[in-house]
């Protein structure tokens, strides 16, 4: 599946007291780049929650730390959806210098499952959005 890239910068609320990224911060910028990845698709979390009752959440995330980001540096975060299964997303997500991306400051797998709105139980991704996410292409029938 085709790779999305997402650009954002450190903000100083995103810095601890060292003045680099707070470790846990690593985890907004990822969760935002899948967010406006299914953007992208034609796909609002929200109308999936409404309109078709599922949502997703993370069930595993396994991040490797390679080097701290600072105030105002600007970063590109990698999306890649490397393994689509009937209730789950597996994704490989880097976040890197925007214009050096050869200097990674993290690298990361995360999966999340596709729940049931209503009783936060396991639910199969909707078809549409299935064959959505497996193409890559911009699809509204939702």
């Amino acid at each position: 599946m085709k790779p999305y890239v997402w650009h954002t910068r450190v903000y100083y609320e995103d810095t601890d007291a060292g003045g680099v990224v707070y470790y846990a911060n690593y985890l907004k910028y990822m969760e935002r780049a899948r967010t406006e990845w299914l953007r992208s698709l034609g796909v609002e979390q929200d109308t999936l929650a409404k309109d078709l009752n599922v949502l997703f959440a993370v069930r595993s995330v396994a991040i490797n730390y390679k080097k701290p980001a600072r105030f105002n540096d600007a970063l590109t975060v990698t999306v890649v959806a490397h393994a689509l299964k009937p209730a789950s997303i597996s994704f490989k997500q880097d976040i890197s210098q925007q214009g050096d991306e050869a200097k990674l400051f993290t690298t990361s797998e995360v999966n999340v499952v596709c729940l049931n709105t209503n009783d936060f139980s396991p639910n199969p991704i909707p078809k549409n959005l299935y064959q959505t996410i497996q193409s890559g292409e911009i699809n509204n029938d939702y």
